[in-house]
């Protein structure tokens, strides 16, 4: 779980992927659609990091990939948040939250 404002910057994608996978199992391009929508279009995810960003979640047991066929009719990993998943997902989504909060307090001007 990030705990520093740096990561936190760089740990925004798993939260994202994390928080795209909370409803239901979805396959990589799944994931990116999800995201775009979901954010406006704000974030775009190229295949260079979300491969690798799945491929670490699930080193590290916060989701699990099985092969399976999408509606499409063409073979496709879908990742699904695990229990771990669940609960890394809900502390990094707090501290995200408290970091953004912070940023625009800054932003607003509530710090001078």
């Amino acid at each position: 779980m990030p705990t520093s404002p740096n990561e936190l910057l760089h740990g925004t994608l798993d939260v994202l992927i994390l928080k795209s996978l909370s409803a239901r199992a979805r396959h990589g391009y799944e994931i990116v659609r999800h995201i775009a929508a979901s954010t406006g279009g704000a974030v775009a995810i190229e295949d260079g990091s979300l491969y690798p960003a799945l491929y670490r979640l699930e080193q590290k047991g916060q989701v699990r990939g099985d092969w399976g066929v999408t509606d499409a009719g063409r073979r496709a990993r879908f990742y699904r948040l695990t229990a771990k998943g669940r609960t890394a997902l809900s502390r990094q989504t707090d501290a995200w939250t408290r970091f953004a909060e912070g940023v625009s307090n800054l932003l607003r001007g509530a710090a001078e």
